[in-house]
């Protein structure tokens, strides 16, 4: 929390958000994916990657933006949403394209992979697992990604709903300028 005389509030942090974590984990796996299963000179390679990335860059921009712009950390928070579902179209694309079964929301498979990562395990940053993801088939693969992309994705929109009330309760940091230079005046 800001303090009263605070012009600029407390920013950053993003490295303990679920969200960030869990997009942190799809990039990875991404950049896995791609090198197992994705010819090199595709430009579908260069897009997924490059949409996994967006993903983690746009939330740790927009939290550091936070400082002075609302407004900012919003809209990025909002493109690294879009990012992943740009992402989550080319899993799911991979998939029906090579007569893969997509696993359901509610299918056993996919509920073990949310359970595996719980949104409210934002202490347990499990990094190991992640080379399991250079020796699964290609099919359960891009369905783990599926999941977690689903998983960053709820997260995100959780998040800006949470920064919109934020907003709307606080103000931004221009309305910030104004209250103080007027405090000051008088």
């Amino acid at each position: 929390m800001q303090t009263p005389h605070s012009l600029i509030p407390p920013h950053g942090g993003y490295r303990k958000l679920r969200s960030f974590q869990t997009a942190q984990k799809v990039y990875d796996a991404t950049v896995i994916f791609c090198d197992r299963f994705v010819d090199r000179f595709s430009r579908t390679r260069d897009q997924m990657t490059q949409a996994a990335r967006s993903g983690v860059q746009n939330i740790a921009e927009g939290s550091m933006a936070s400082a002075t712009s609302k407004k900012t950390e919003l809209k990025l928070t909002g493109v690294a949403r879009a990012s992943l579902e740009e992402l989550l179209l080319d899993y799911e694309d991979f998939l029906r394209q090579r007569g893969l079964k997509q696993w359901e929301k509610n299918s056993p498979e996919a509920l073990a992979i949310r359970k595996q990562y719980l949104s409210d395990r934002s202490d347990q940053s499990d990094r190991s697992d992640t080379y399991a993801f250079k020796t699964v088939p290609p099919e359960r693969l891009a369905n783990i990604l599926v999941c977690l992309v689903n998983q960053a994705s709820f997260l995100l929109a959780r998040q800006l709903r949470a920064l919109e009330k934020q907003f709307l309760a606080q103000g931004g940091f221009t309305e910030r300028l104004y209250t103080m230079r007027k405090k000051q005046r008088d």
